[in-house]
């Protein structure tokens, strides 16, 4: 019985002795946390009447970091590149024009600024973008949209995308937020977008009618410069047919003359000739 006893009591110190291990494992694991490298870690109090503790901020940290979980928490902000692509708004321009903007920022955290950011918001960093930030935005257009009309703002994005920026760039600044790169695509209204598919196709239709007029005057000059080849072509040609039958006539006509003195003449010679020369040579009289 003793024997079964103390085994009992064995077994359950045991036991004992695993659950404490356990619970110790368990306390310490939610007493430390890890900061990375490229985050700031937040140490503050949960309750705190210090005034000297602004916000109960203790102070920051990086790498293992212990701490009483039941009266202090730590709190971890990201301080490298994040890029947030926000859900299309729309945005009234100084006539009333809606347009619809669609803004991608990339920014990160002042790490010397980690802490006035914890104070002031105490929310992650999605929140902040969520809240802060896109009303951050979303104020920065609407201010300079007003500036624009339509067609001002459509033949000045980049200096309208600039304006932006430089708002925005001053409003997140001064809260810890640096801006690295910040890019818009704007579409414009329908009735405007319509306007300036007519505007393009009109442009497209007149560069056509321009090309088609001055490949047709090309043609133009090709067929005179053609025409007038021809036309010399045929005045040389008609020149030399001209000379050639005026030679041919000229021939013709003396050999007709001489052929009908002959058929006319009688045989007989003249009997004084003064010295003149037959008028039928010889040798035409040998023929």
């Amino acid at each position: 019985m003793t024997t079964v006893t103390t085994q009992h009591r064995g077994v359950k110190g045991t036991i004992t002795a695993f659950a404490i291990i356990f619970v110790t494992i368990i306390t310490l694991a939610n007493c430390c946390t890890t900061i990375d490298s490229g985050s700031v870690g937040i140490r503050f109090k949960k309750w705190s009447n210090d005034p000297e503790l602004r916000g109960g901020v203790i102070g920051t940290c990086k790498g293992w970091v212990w701490y009483n979980p039941i009266t202090q928490n730590i709190y971890q902000y990201p301080t490298y590149i994040q890029r947030k692509t926000y859900t299309a708004f729309d945005v009234q321009t100084k006539d009333a024009s809606i347009f619809n903007m669609s803004p991608t920022i990339a920014y990160h955290i002042d790490p010397d600024r980690a802490t006035d950011i914890f104070i002031k918001y105490r929310e992650s960093l999605d929140r902040i973008e969520d809240g802060y930030i896109h009303t951050c935005i979303f104020e920065a257009y609407r201010t300079c949209g007003n500036e624009y009309t339509a067609d001002q703002l459509m033949s000045n994005r980049e200096e309208f995308e600039l304006k932006v920026r430089q708002r925005l760039n001053k409003t997140l600044l001064e809260e810890g937020f640096i801006v690295s790169e910040f890019t818009t695509q704007i579409m414009p209204p329908q009735s405007l977008r319509d306007a300036i598919d007519a505007k393009n196709q009109a442009v497209q239709n007149a560069l056509k009618a321009e090309n088609k007029v001055k490949e047709a005057e090309a043609e133009a000059k090709i067929a005179i410069a053609k025409a007038e080849g021809e036309a010399k072509a045929l005045r040389i040609q008609g020149d030399g047919e001209a000379y050639y039958n005026r030679v041919v006539a000229a021939s013709i006509n003396e050999l007709l003359v001489r052929q009908y003195a002959i058929e006319k003449w009688d045989g007989k010679l003249p009997e004084y000739t003064g010295g003149s020369i037959p008028f039928i040579n010889a040798s035409v009289q040998s023929k």
